[in-house]
């Protein structure tokens, strides 16, 4: 073996059992017995746990105010000191491109840079006929899940027709269509209204997206998917009220899942109103909501309503581009920073008795990985990737800014006291964190073609 992981305690879905685990060439090989190999890791005490998988992160992504702070080569980085060890990016198609021409330069921006594996979704935004069908040809190409909005009226939302048509096509073609589900119509009337009224501050955003806008979009998206026997993910839930549409269509058939967010478990609408503007820093789409809907979210993961915690991260800097809507609260970029704090953040709910160690990774690793097509990720046993994230569950610490490594200006969880760590991050069989220092090389992460979902779910 080249590698050989002894002592520790094997989280999986099926359970948790101490056994060593045998890596060679990269891969799983052994688990069990006492195979000898060239280094041994004791991991007496820490849990081993299959590499984290985010599959929503926006890395190098452009906007009004310019680029997202982290590239893929900080961005990954990131994410590798929290434990995650693949991540699925949005590639985002600009206005008059076509879909090669967007992949293309996103494969620019990961390829020499990522210390990680990394896929790519695609945003559509500027949906004519030759690029609907232009769509048909990428789950060949290992791109096999479609993103649309029908938020952002004027810039990235979408119709129910072009979500009908794109639909059908992944359902063709073995891809599944994500949803950024918010009713864009509603929303443009409330800021529109809000602002008339002089209401300009960052709580203005949460009254601008109330839990309605979110419910009827998912509603409305879980039908057309219906209409056309399709595949459907919901991203980013944050409320009962979505929740509640997302349970009601997985009664009624497969093919339907949705995820939260990790800031959506712990965030509420009132940390908008900090002072001195620092409620920007919060301001995300869908808007947080409120603390009674912090149990509905765990329990809509531990029930498996929801399968899904990612980090939706998008490193926007507080000054200089979260500022640039002071006086108006429609102008903030929306997003914020968490590859990094995405699985300390989701073991917290191990610590507090809101989910199991199986669960946390099933809803971390293994579940991303079989619905997006990662099918030799997100779980430990032969013939799987050796992505091995040893953990410390007994790791006391304080979540600070300075200890992270993401370059946005902020975390929205800074000062908590956490509960356990990644300690050793192995991707691919190589150890790329160690004693709180990256170890790997820049540009070693490679990239994923994924499988088909209609060969997955």
């Amino acid at each position: 073996m080249d590698l050989v992981i002894e002592n520790g305690r094997i989280v999986t879905t099926g359970g948790v059992f101490d056994a060593s685990i045998g890596i060679k060439e990269g891969r799983i090989e052994q688990i069990g017995g006492a195979p000898a190999g060239r280094r041994h890791i004791d991991a007496r005490g820490r849990l081993i746990l299959p590499g984290g998988i985010d599959v929503h992160t926006h890395l190098d992504a452009p906007s009004e105010v310019g680029s997202t702070a982290d590239d893929f080569y900080s961005g990954t980085l990131a994410a590798a000191f929290g434990g995650t060890t693949t991540i699925v990016d949005f590639c985002a198609q600009a206005k008059g491109q076509s879909l090669s021409e967007a992949l293309s330069g996103w494969h620019g921006k990961a390829g020499d840079k990522a210390v990680i594996d990394y896929g790519f979704h695609i945003i559509i935004t500027d949906p004519t006929e030759a690029v609907l069908e232009e769509l048909k040809t990428l789950p060949d190409r290992g791109i096999t899940s479609f993103k649309l909005f029908m938020a952002y009226k004027g810039s990235q939302m979408v119709d129910d027709l072009t979500l009908l048509k794109t639909f059908e096509t992944a359902a063709a073609s073995g891809a599944i269509v994500m949803i950024h589900a918010e009713n864009g119509d509603a929303v443009l009337h409330l800021q529109r209204k809000l602002l008339a009224d002089g209401k300009t501050e960052p709580f203005s955003h949460a009254l601008s997206r109330p839990p309605m806008t979110e419910a009827e979009a998912t509603a409305r998206a879980l039908m057309l998917a219906e209409i056309a026997d399709a595949p459907i993910y919901i991203v980013h839930v944050t409320c009962e009220e979505a929740v509640r549409e997302v349970a009601r269509a997985r009664k009624r058939r497969a093919g339907v899942f949705a995820e939260t967010c990790t800031h959506y478990l712990y965030l509420t609408a009132e940390d908008l109103r900090k002072p001195g503007f620092e409620g920007a820093k919060h301001v995300l789409s869908p808007a947080l909501r409120q603390m009674s809907d912090h149990k509905v979210l765990w329990r809509a993961l531990t029930n498996s309503d929801l399968q899904v915690v990612s980090s939706d991260h998008a490193s926007w800097l507080f000054e200089g581009q979260k500022t640039v809507g002071r006086h108006d609260f429609t102008q903030i970029p929306n997003g914020g920073p968490g590859i990094e704090e995405r699985m300390t953040m989701v073991y917290q709910g191990v610590v507090q008795g809101e989910i199991g160690l199986e669960r946390f990774v099933e809803i971390c690793s293994t579940n991303p990985a079989r619905i997006f097509g990662l099918t030799t990720k997100g779980h430990l046993a032969p013939g799987y990737d050796a992505d091995v994230v040893i953990w410390d569950p007994d790791a006391d610490r304080k979540l600070v800014q300075s200890d992270l490594h993401h370059r946005s200006d902020y975390t929205h969880y800074d000062g908590r006291e956490i509960k356990g760590n990644a300690d050793i991050v192995i991707s691919r069989g190589e150890v790329i964190v160690e004693n709180n220092a990256f170890t790997g090389a820049k540009g070693r992460g490679q990239f994923i073609a994924r499988k088909k979902a209609s060969k997955l779910l």
